[in-house]
């Protein structure tokens, strides 16, 4: 669930002397001295703040929601890997920069100090935090395990392609941006193409008026050099996912094309799913109590776009869903249809704060709206402990002991 902004309550939750720091280095705030007010009450800091002039104060307040959207478990681990990045030739300082973020007492602080003190981390840590909320990642396999190009060159030649593809394409993309960053062993590279020209309703400089302006989109690229795989994000049209795939092997990648898919059509396994019986496989300690399947789509094998659609709320029955698909199973062949979509939740804990529910959807042959990040991680491998997404095949090994007859 998103969490809700608000500067009162930001400020409330920032301790004072951070934001006394932060105003410090505020030329707008010169004619209050929040210095002094370290110790006050926070609703005298956002009294002040109020009225400092406006064009400072929506700045400053952009910047706020930023690090609030940053003061969580999720934000505080894209900082960490961001400062791994950074740090990668000194361990102590890293380790240093680990300690002294972990000593502090919440996230709202870790995620100030790293703004105030740690700006270099910050643009990258936001970037990681964003791509870790985005769900409905595209995967691509079968890719050669080769270094990714970050060189300008390169990246000016991404950023040429993907502006020609949709500026041809769909009359958008005149100009674009590509930004790489390193994170682990993973590259990502977020592209930025000029949208669409919108007309938004705001308040500029206290009058009610539509102003034009030139957002851009979004298209994210993750490539494993060690899975040889390309996960892709876009919210858009899926006809675009493939050709863009296909620009990034080539000018990232070198390579002369993008190399065919093969196919697996047994990603997600959904057939256990029908069974009342089927029980979910969490890890020991991953806070994951239950899971619940509270809809199930089923497709008919023989008449293409034949579907049944069976909800019920598993909240007070578990199996509700399943003593209703036996009603139906009374008078349709359900043998006759193979489920194609399932919507699940799952109730995790985190310490001693009580389990929230978690709700999620996976269907045939591999959409599925989970993320990347720690939670969502946790579910999917638990998705494949039980049998719903099969592990990879084991490469054949030269060296492994010949079955000996009789033995």
């Amino acid at each position: 669930m998103a969490r809700h902004y608000s500067t009162k309550d930001f400020f409330r939750q920032m301790p004072n002397a951070l934001l006394a720091r932060y105003f410090a280095g505020q030329e707008a705030c010169g004619a209050f001295d929040f210095s002094a007010t370290a110790k006050a009450k926070p609703g005298e800091q956002f009294g002040a703040w109020l009225y400092l002039a406006e064009p400072h104060r929506h700045a400053m307040e952009a910047e706020f929601r930023d690090i609030f959207e940053m003061s969580c478990e999720k934000g505080f681990r894209a900082i960490m890997d961001e400062a791994a990045w950074h740090l990668r030739g000194d361990p102590a300082a890293h380790t240093a920069f680990v300690e002294k973020l972990a000593a502090l007492a919440n996230h709202y602080e870790r995620a100030m100090v790293t703004y105030l003190d740690h700006n270099a981390y910050w643009k990258g840590a936001t970037r990681f935090y964003h791509a870790d909320t985005l769900p409905y990642w595209r995967k691509r396999k079968n890719l050669p395990h080769v270094d990714a190009a970050v060189d300008a060159a390169s990246i000016r030649a991404l950023e040429d392609k993907i502006r020609a593809y949709f500026h041809q394409t769909e009359g958008r993309g005149k100009n674009c941006v590509v930004e790489p960053l390193r994170r682990g062993d993973l590259d990502y590279f977020f592209a930025y193409p000029e949208d669409y020209s919108q007309q938004s309703v705001e308040w500029v400089d206290g009058a009610f008026n539509r102003r034009p302006h030139n957002p851009a989109f979004e298209v994210v690229f993750v490539y494993s050099q060690k899975e040889g795989s390309l996960d892709l994000n876009l919210r858009g049209s899926f006809k675009a996912i493939v050709p863009l795939q296909g620009m990034l092997a080539v000018e990232i990648l070198k390579l002369p094309e993008l190399p065919p898919d093969p196919k697996d059509e047994r990603v997600y396994a959904l057939a256990p799913l029908s069974q009342k019986s089927f029980n979910f496989t969490p890890a020991v300690g991953s806070g994951i109590e239950k899971v619940l399947v509270k809809k199930l789509r089923l497709s008919d094998r023989s008449k293409k776009g034949n579907r049944l659609t069976v909800e019920a709320d598993p909240t007070e029955k578990p199996n509700a869903v399943y003593d209703l698909l036996d009603e139906i199973g009374k008078s349709v062949p359900l043998h006759l249809y193979n489920v194609t979509q399932v919507d699940l939740t799952a109730y995790v804990t985190d310490g001693d704060n009580p389990a929230k529910a978690v709700s999620f959807r996976i269907g045939h042959p591999n959409s599925c709206s989970l993320k990347y990040d720690e939670l969502d991680l946790k579910l999917r491998d638990m998705l494949e402990a039980s049998g719903i997404e099969p592990k990879e095949p084991e490469p054949a090994s030269d060296t492994a002991t010949p079955t000996v007859a009789g033995a």
